[in-house]
């Protein structure tokens, strides 16, 4: 079968750009309207996304408390997705979860019931969740360390993984006539006892079309970076360059094989922001366009949180350098990238922020369709990414492009689909189904019994 560019369409209803919502062609409430919401899906899937993806936040952050961003108040993903999932057929929906400040059983119930809601169209972005202001809302002064936040994820993602498998594909009987409605022997306890939790399961919510949801994960840093290794069937990524974009697609396949898992059932997908014109001089005028529309503090805000909230950026000149600051525990790959993006333009504050404005890191591209195509057909060809999150940055306007103008060049040149090619996310993504663990050792014990 030949190999086609995946594609994410990550749709904050407030826009991805923080002066989005300010847009004239955008909803001023679009982050909190569900037929705006229900709009974007429908679109998207004329588009032939494989996935609606969104983040979440556990608190006001990344500037937000301080202005005019839309990304302070929307819906919590699970919910959204459950709404919209009915309203849709193909286009799959991948929503985010905490592994640091929620419980296993109750992350591995919500999206069990949103793959069965959607008929095996669901995925969990598996996040650690940063920043000391979260940790506050959950009963902490300071959030966790780094390393103790990935270890608790691992485990998280097994103990799930686990109660996903509670019931065998075949378990429920149903049976009127006899009374048996399903067959004990093939519901399992997890029974997992771990430095984190403590599981018995098993999950009162049985296995959907597809298994059981994809996996996501976004983290880049080396913790990070083992997580995916070991669990991860799709990765979000952020890289400004194409050789960036190898270095991390070519080191994660490489552990991937050395961990016994198949490369090719392990997809990276980095993000791209793209300003999509006719002409390069019409998507130039949308970007300078949208950046016009920024307040200096709400860009100053941005990069308070991006750069690990140790520096209040607020006293200095904007048409200075960014100064310099400490890593701290939260997206210390975040950090990192803000500062090499600095550093490798030479960038003033003023520069920076709205560089980033539009996707927080992820790479930004500024052309026309022919353009945009040619950029991820070199990414795709050239051992970078298997697809795209695509972060459009303001809404409806530049999925409308996406969709119109930078899908049909897809199309034409044979890297993208005409149609889906199956009923789930799994399907559409390429993904094998996964076979419950129970079923499998069931078959092993009656080979051996032969």
């Amino acid at each position: 079968m030949t190999r086609t560019i995946k594609l994410g369409a990550f749709l904050p209803g407030g826009g991805q750009h923080i002066a989005a919502w300010r847009h004239p062609g955008s909803p001023a409430d679009g982050a909190t309207n569900f037929e705006f919401h229900k709009q974007l899906a429908l679109t998207a899937e004329r588009g032939l996304f494989d996935a609606f993806f969104l983040a979440d936040n556990l608190s006001v952050g990344l500037g937000g408390r301080e202005g005019g961003n839309a990304k302070i108040a929307g819906f919590e993903p699970v919910t959204l997705f459950s709404a919209l999932a009915p309203l849709t057929q193909n286009i799959g929906f991948i929503a985010t979860s905490s592994t640091t400040y929620e419980e296993p059983y109750t992350v591995a119930r919500k999206f069990a019931s949103l793959d069965l809601l959607s008929n095996g169209r669901a995925g969990w972005n598996v996040v650690t969740s940063a920043g000391d202001e979260t940790a506050r809302n959950f009963n902490l002064d300071v959030q966790p360390a780094h390393a103790d936040r990935y270890s608790r994820a691992q485990e998280h993602v097994d103990v799930v993984k686990a109660l996903w498998d509670s019931w065998e594909d075949d378990a429920f009987l149903r049976d009127k006539e006899t009374g048996r409605f399903y067959d004990p022997s093939k519901l399992h306890d997890a029974d997992y006892r771990g430095k984190h939790f403590s599981v018995k399961g098993p999950l009162n919510a049985p296995r959907s079309l597809q298994g059981h949801p994809v996996i996501v994960q976004a983290g880049q840093s080396e913790d990070g970076r083992k997580l995916a290794t070991t669990s991860a069937e799709v990765i979000f990524t952020a890289h400004q360059t194409l050789a960036s974009a190898q270095e991390f697609y070519r080191d994660i396949k490489s552990r991937v094989r050395a961990a016994g898992r198949l490369p090719e059932h392990v997809l990276i997908m980095p993000g791209v922001a793209p300003f999509v014109g006719r002409t390069e001089q019409e998507a130039r005028e949308k970007y300078d366009y949208l950046n016009s529309l920024i307040l200096p503090e709400d860009g100053v805000a941005l990069l308070n949180g991006l750069t690990g909230g140790t520096l209040d950026l607020s006293g200095y000149p904007l048409d200075g350098p960014l100064p310099h600051s400490d890593e701290t525990e939260g997206l210390k790959s975040r950090q990192t990238l803000i500062r090499q993006i600095a550093d490798e333009h030479g960038f003033t504050i003023r520069q920076l922020y709205q560089w980033v404005a539009t996707a927080r890191g992820h790479y930004t591209i500024v052309g026309s369709a022919e353009q945009i195509a040619d950029q991820l057909q070199s990414w795709f060809e050239n051992e970078a990414a298997d697809g795209f999150n695509i972060l459009p940055p303001w809404l409806p306007g530049a999925l409308d492009d996406f969709v119109d103008l930078v899908i049909p060049e897809l199309q034409k040149r044979g890297l993208f689909r005409t149609r889906y090619e199956g009923r789930t996310l799994r399907e559409n993504l390429g993904l094998p189904r996964p076979v419950n663990t129970w079923t499998t050792r069931a078959r092993v014990i009656a080979d051996a019994a032969e």
